[in-house]
């Protein structure tokens, strides 16, 4: 038994830390976007469908010493996948579809190997259920469970921290290498203690659960629903919180390894019956999840983060919960657990293709949380009726409880869709978010906004003598243009600008100016040059370079064609997430080498959620480059925004040209900061809180 049970353990350990092992390695690949992870975990569903439906194929048809034979081949075919390192030639090129992409690389890089770690748990216990009946196989579920969250707490905790992307490849591949031996060993001792029995396990079940009649098609809708709704939960809840933040492993593998405890909780416990229960699970989940849907249009969709975290992720957990909850409290009989388990997999597919794959083409902005919250109260209402453990006056007031809050996120639901489509002109969403057009004001105050979920990405008046000027972040009193406005004064200038907004920064360049635009969603360049004057009218030469940045830069450098940009302008936030491969110590040493001398490197930090200063000061002072602050805080009929700039050069000298001499505040490096780099960063050390502010904006919305 020790045997099958570490195998179980072990499969379950490789198969969830490989997840934020790769995903993490082709992040600044598709612009570190949190679509990325959102991709990566539906890939990841999917295959686990593929491998629960191989194993429920092969104990139900094939013999167990031909189980065997073909298990062991395929374990030894997956060895040549090793190590698992994603090829450069996989490196994307700027057109394709990132979502397919993606899953192409993955497929190539951790396909089989992945495959048969996620055959590993049902088709174990399987063998266990022929092999000792008495045992509760239930129980294994519940390990590899905890195994699934020991592998994902010790990628932040034990192997991010301590070891580069390389190692850990290596480190797992050779891992790997160990599973395939015991499993493997697993295999031949099953088939061996089978011997003799003519067809697949399934014929084989105890006594008293043989005449158990099958599960009906009602019972698998509801797992289904129940394993799909769970799934959807919590990858709208990961894209709801890393959309406004950053797509880093922590904030992945938080809701994540919530998700997974889920399932340990609803599947172990008193007796084999989970510690879930429905008079406080359904209370405690449809509370939580009105909250939610509460949070979403309230502060006007900029709820502080130090609240919005542990709020989403709480409802998250709790909903999850009770979805698994109510999943163990319906599961079968042993001799049906592969079916079981090919339901709830199959639930897990829908729930992720659903959010990755359909959402993004159904709707225009992120409609799949509301509607999440929506369904899980109604499903909550269902369970209250149909729960075998309730009766009586538990029946009568869960069920109205789970009534109230459907209402409730039903009301908060529509606030969240019309306060996205207040003043809206244009919506359309892509693989790499929701952008929006508002058009508000009349006349000669009438202005037109872009908005990536619900932060500015330039605006522009539409009818004022002034609407060619530059303004928003980019007005020239903020750092960018009080930098390239010193520049300009040496003569014409090459300017780099690594994200597009609304084209703002062209209408700085003067007739014999480049300005070059790299910028990684072609939508935003489609509805710059269609909705926004700025491209039409620009003066200097413009150059447009669809794909993530940092591997356009990379490309131009190894095809020996440094720009040599005057100045090079990083403003590439999605909504208030930051994509932390384009603000490294080896990102700035890249920018670095496409200066002109005396160039400088303008980097816009102004952020809701982090104070990202002590970064890049630490930054300039291990690249040896002098580095300043420009906080601009222009008066309200200006129609700027209030910025902040880091400004980074060769030399201070570059700072020196007035005006921007005066505006300038010397950037200190903080030793007790750790120095961001491609292996490490650390989000918490920057953290702005503000958790009374956000709580009372939640109670009491504007």
């Amino acid at each position: 038994m020790l045997l099958f049970a570490s195998t179980i353990f072990l499969s379950a350990f490789l198969l969830f830390l490989v997840q934020p092992i790769i995903a993490k390695q082709i992040l600044p690949w598709f612009g570190g976007t949190s679509a990325v992870w959102t991709t990566c975990l539906v890939f990841f569903q999917v295959l686990l469908l593929a491998g629960y439906a191989y194993s429920h194929f092969v104990t139900r048809r094939l013999a167990p010493r031909t189980q065997a034979r073909l298990h062991i081949a395929l374990l030894a075919a997956s060895l040549a996948f090793l190590p698992i390192i994603p090829r450069e030639a996989l490196k994307p090129g700027g057109e394709e579809d990132a979502a397919i992409a993606i899953i192409v690389l993955l497929a190539a890089t951790v396909g089989l190997p992945y495959f048969l770690l996620s055959t590993t748990g049902p088709l174990v216990q399987k063998w266990v259920a022929h092999r000792f009946p008495e045992k509760t196989v239930y129980r294994l579920f519940a390990l590899s469970n905890l195994g699934s969250l020991v592998g994902l707490l010790a990628f932040p905790f034990a192997v991010e921290p301590f070891v580069n992307s390389a190692v850990q490849s290596y480190a797992w591949s050779a891992a790997y290498v160990l599973f395939a031996a015991a499993c493997a060993a697993t295999a031949w001792q099953s088939a061996r203690a089978a011997h003799g029995v003519p067809l697949a396990l399934e014929t084989a079940a105890p006594a008293a659960t043989a005449h158990e009649p099958p599960p009906t098609p009602g019972q698998y809708t509801l797992w289904l629903t129940l394993a799909a709704l769970g799934s959807v939960l919590l990858l709208a809840s990961t894209s709801h919180i890393t959309q406004n933040i950053a797509s880093v492993p922590f904030l992945w593998v938080l809701p994540l390894t919530l998700y997974l405890l889920t399932f340990v909780l609803a599947f172990e416990g008193r007796g084999g019956r989970g510690f879930y229960d429905p008079r406080w699970g359904i209370y405690v989940a449809v509370a939580l999840a009105v909250a939610m849907a509460a949070g979403l249009s309230a502060s006007r969709g900029v709820l502080d983060v130090t609240l919005a975290i542990p709020l989403y992720c709480l409802g998250m957990f709790f909903g999850c919960l009770f979805c698994h909850g109510e999943l163990a409290a319906r599961k079968p009989a042993p001799r049906y657990l592969t079916q079981f388990y090919l339901a709830v997999s199959a639930g897990g597919a829908v729930g992720g293709l659903f959010v990755a794959l359909a959402a993004p083409r159904l709707f225009p902005a992120y409609y799949e949380l509301p509607l999440a919250l929506f369904a899980l109260c109604a499903l909550a209402l269902l369970a209250a009726w149909t729960d075998r453990r309730l009766a009586g006056a538990w029946v009568v007031s869960t069920s109205l409880t789970a009534a109230i809050a459907t209402a409730a996120t039903a009301y908060y639901g529509w606030a969240y869709v019309e306060f996205l489509r207040n003043d809206v002109i244009v919506m359309q969403r892509n693989f790499y978010g929701t952008l929006r057009v508002r058009e508000q004001g009349s006349g000669e105050h009438q202005i037109r906004r872009l908005l990536h979920g619900v932060i500015l990405h330039g605006e522009q008046p539409t009818r004022a003598a002034n609407r060619l000027e530059p303004g928003s972040y980019y007005a020239r009193s903020s750092g960018v243009g009080l930098a390239i406005e010193a520049r300009q004064q040496h003569g014409s200038v090459r300017l780099g600008v690594v994200g597009l907004g609304v084209g703002t920064l062209s209408a700085y360049g003067r007739p014999g100016d480049t300005v070059r635009f790299y910028e990684l969603d072609p939508d935003v360049l489609e509805i710059a040059r269609r909705d926004f004057g700025y491209l039409q009218a620009a003066q200097a030469r413009l150059e447009f370079i669809i794909g993530d940045a940092r591997l356009s830069l990379e490309r131009e450098l190894a095809a020996g064609q440094p720009q040599r940009y005057d100045v090079l302008a990083i403003d590439a936030f999605s909504s208030d997430s930051i994509p932390v491969h384009l603000i490294t110590r080896e990102a700035v040493e890249l920018y670095r080498r496409h200066l002109a001398p005396g160039g400088i490197l303008a980097v816009h930090i102004s952020n809701r959620f982090l104070d990202l200063k002590p970064v890049l000061a630490n930054i300039a002072a291990a690249a040896g480059l002098a580095a300043v602050h420009v906080a601009d805080s222009p008066s309200e009929e200006s129609g700027a925004s209030s910025t902040d700039w880091v400004l980074l050069a060769e030399d201070a000298a570059a700072f020196a040209q007035p005006p921007l001499a005066a505006r300038v505040e010397p950037l200190e490096p903080q030793p007790q900061l750790a120095l961001w780099t491609d292996q490490f960063n650390n989000l918490i050390d920057v953290l702005k809180t503000r958790p009374l502010g956000a709580l009372k904006d939640l109670l009491f919305p504007d």
